[in-house]
């Protein structure tokens, strides 16, 4: 295979969004949002140091910032996206761990928290802060949609294409709870089925089913396997979501004795879709590079504002665009012309704007550029 053939390819896209498959707890999400936040105090230790500011202000502004992420993330969510099943049920606002954070509410909260934070700080003016906070929250914004690469969550649109990602960790999951004794499920990419390609993005994906012999003859694991794994090959949401399989046609597999195990690999098809994840991670991580050289460059000299300013353009910005490829997030979003993500990030960009046009009138501080 040449390098434009694996460029233009499909991938299989399922890993375990746990770190360490024993320990399901500590989660690839979990980690790269830490990881973001570590990095990000660190570099504003930095920042601080470099500016004559007090260091140990860092911790407290580390404070306002981790609560201020997830409570803002949080309950935008809850808010922009599915109030009527929080407000019906409030506890469960309290249950982050299933899932649900917006973007969009955690840089408000952001901006609240540290006009807080600023206020206790004489030395410090909000747009000051804001300025150089903005620099580590776009790469934190980077790790943290790695993240939901890893938890094969947030997702793009079909590409109609022989190229992009299909994800199937969800489909494994369901089929390792089947009745059946399953040791283990592995979706990929076959290599030898590369004739079924048509160019329309229903791509070949093969799943092997690891099976523990013993309470089943082969015959009604044969009978288990087609009926079980159709089902859920056709009947789940998820499954229909990023899979393509007809439930009109039998099961088509392969089951073959291993000795100690049964191996039954299932030949079926999947939907390529965009990896926005990446595009996003790209983006931002781009856009903190971008920020931290031009704040290295002028430093104190820096117009108050205009980071702020050129942060929500450029990460809203590119939000909005990406939007286009991203599948909708709820089911009110079908058939809108803008999805919530895009309506929210039009008066942001809209704000970034008049900071930016504000800060380049004042002009750049006098000192050493």
């Amino acid at each position: 295979m040449n390098t434009i053939d694996f460029i233009l390819s499909y991938v299989v896209w399922s890993p375990n969004p746990a770190v360490f498959p024993s320990f399901e707890r500590l989660r690839w999400y979990s980690l790269l949002f830490a990881t973001g936040f570590i990095i990000s105090q660190q570099i504003m230790f930095y920042i601080y140091r470099k500016e004559g500011e007090d260091e140990k202000l860092v911790d407290r502004l580390t404070i306002y910032m981790v609560l201020s992420t997830i409570i803002g993330a949080r309950l935008g969510h809850v808010l922009f996206y599915e109030p009527e099943k929080y407000l019906s049920n409030p506890i469960d606002i309290l249950k982050v761990w299933e899932g649900g954070l917006a973007s969009h509410g955690a840089a408000i909260a952001i901006l609240i928290a540290l006009y807080l934070y600023a206020r206790k700080i004489p030395s410090q003016s909000y747009l000051w802060v804001v300025d150089r906070i903005v620099i580590v929250v776009a790469m934190t914004g980077a790790l943290i949609r790695v993240g939901n690469l890893m938890n094969s969550e947030i997702g793009g649109k079909p590409t109609a294409s022989d190229s992009g990602f299909v994800f199937a960790r969800d489909t494994e999951e369901i089929l390792e709870t089947m009745r059946i004794p399953i040791l283990s499920v592995d979706a990929y990419k076959p290599g030898d089925r590369s004739s079924e390609l048509t160019g329309n993005g229903i791509v070949p994906v093969n799943f092997d089913i690891h099976i523990e012999k013993g309470g089943f003859s082969e015959a009604d694991l044969r009978t288990a396997l087609e009926t079980d794994v159709k089902y859920v090959l056709t009947r789940f949401r998820s499954s229909q979501k990023y899979l393509s399989e007809s439930p009109e046609t039998p099961l088509n597999y392969n089951l073959t004795d291993k000795g100690d195990h049964y191996l039954a690999t299932v030949f079926t098809f999947g939907v390529a879709r965009y990896p926005t994840q990446i595009y996003e991670a790209a983006t931002y991580f781009i856009i903190f590079l971008l920020l931290y050289f031009l704040w290295q460059k002028y430093q104190s000299r820096l117009p108050d504002g205009l980071f702020l300013g050129l942060f929500l353009i450029s990460v809203f910005g590119m939000r909005f665009v990406w939007e286009f490829l991203k599948e909708n997030q709820v089911d009110f979003e079908e058939g809108l012309t803008f999805n919530m993500g895009q309506a929210l990030s039009i008066p942001l960009v809209i704000g970034g704007v008049v900071l930016v046009i504000l800060a380049l009138k004042r002009g750049f501080k006098p000192g050493e550029s």
